[in-house]
């Protein structure tokens, strides 16, 4: 499978990742956020981890190469970009990286827009049971895990 299979897979996974920030992530941890200017909008760069079950594996492939309509539109009107996610094997188990773009003015009024729509609420049933949260996010009842960023070109 190419690297561009891969990411068309992935790419509109965020609800689900979105377990995401919002549902799982309803208050961002500040520290963890980079912001860039350009010459009309704010953008804050997001890197997010977490587990993925091995026998739910194709399962989550599969939803993701047909992501509901509903989903991916609930994305943009929140004012989401730029959203990939994908799949690495370390020593025998799998892993998702997130990586999204948000260019609206608030983050945490957007999140839970998002996790208000019961179409989104839907797909992270889906979505959801296919992944294993990291210690950390599990000890704050999320799914995902923020990642600091330590470098951007």
């Amino acid at each position: 499978m190419n690297k561009i299979h891969l990411i068309s897979i992935f790419a509109p996974l965020i609800i689900c990742c979105l377990g995401f920030a919002a549902c799982n992530n309803p208050r961002q941890d500040k520290t963890s956020l980079k912001a860039a200017s350009t010459d009309t909008i704010k953008v804050q760069r997001f890197g997010m981890v977490t587990g993925l079950k091995p026998e739910k594996m194709a399962y989550y492939k599969k939803l993701h190469a047909a992501v509901w309509p509903g989903v991916l539109k609930k994305i943009k009107e929140c004012n989401i970009r730029n959203y990939s996610i994908y799949v690495q094997k370390i020593d025998g188990k799998y892993f998702l990286f997130s990586y999204f773009e948000y260019t609206g003015q608030n983050f945490d009024q957007d999140m839970a827009k998002m996790a208000g729509d019961t179409t989104t609420q839907r797909w992270w049933k889906e979505t959801n049971p296919a992944q294993i949260p990291l210690p950390e996010a599990a000890a704050r009842k999320q799914i995902w895990q923020n990642m600091e960023e330590v470098f951007h070109f």
